[in-house]
């Protein structure tokens, strides 16, 4: 068992150990730069890796990212081998049929947006976890506040239908004029909350 100052010490070393069991299928782990951190689509999407393509680095490596937000080291290396099959596949494909054909040699199973660890390769995952030892991480917890979504206020008149959203600074004029019918338009919505 190894004790690793850094989680990228810990990834990178990670990476080491996953080689061969890529080797063993056919394929070859490309050069990576992998660090904790949050994907391009932020924390509110509930991504938990990512991996961008060499074109899209200036130093041609592709890079890969954990999300801080895992708390287990094994469910870190199985988000690692997810995305290492996406380096592998230098993020040509997606999640597409070259993605599927890879990741289900590799012993991996269930949607491919979301694709895992089948039993096998969750066996050989534990037996790499002995050997890396515990992840240097303190998860973060990150709070979601759900906003409520108001509907902002409308006009709308009863003649034609013409509908208008209406700004909080105007709500006190009242409705408006419809600019077709001329008649004034009728409140829609909460003006008084809004």
């Amino acid at each position: 068992m190894t004790n690793h100052d850094t989680r990228e010490a810990w990834l990178l070393h990670a990476i080491d150990l996953l080689k061969p069991l890529f080797a063993a299928k056919g394929y070859a782990v490309p050069p990576c730069q992998v660090s904790c951190g949050f994907t391009s689509t932020g924390v509110r999407s509930g991504h938990i890796g990512q991996c961008w393509s060499k074109k899209s680095a200036a130093n041609g490596i592709n890079q890969v990212f954990v999300s801080p937000t895992l708390a287990n080291a094994y469910d870190v290396l199985d988000t690692l081998v997810h995305e290492l099959v996406h380096a592998v596949d230098d993020c040509q494909h997606k999640h597409g049929k070259e993605f599927k054909k890879m990741a289900i040699k590799l012993g991996m199973v269930g949607p491919m947006r979301s694709a895992a660890a089948g039993p096998l390769l969750k066996e050989k995952l534990q037996e790499l976890l002995s050997v890396l030892g515990p992840y240097p991480h303190g998860h973060l917890k990150v709070h979601m506040i759900k906003h409520s979504r108001t509907h902002r206020p409308r006009a709308k008149c009863e003649k034609c239908g013409y509908q208008v959203p209406m700004l909080k600074k105007f709500l006190s004029y009242g409705p408006p004029i419809c600019p077709k019918d001329k008649v004034e338009m009728t409140a829609l919505g909460d003006w008084e909350a809004y």
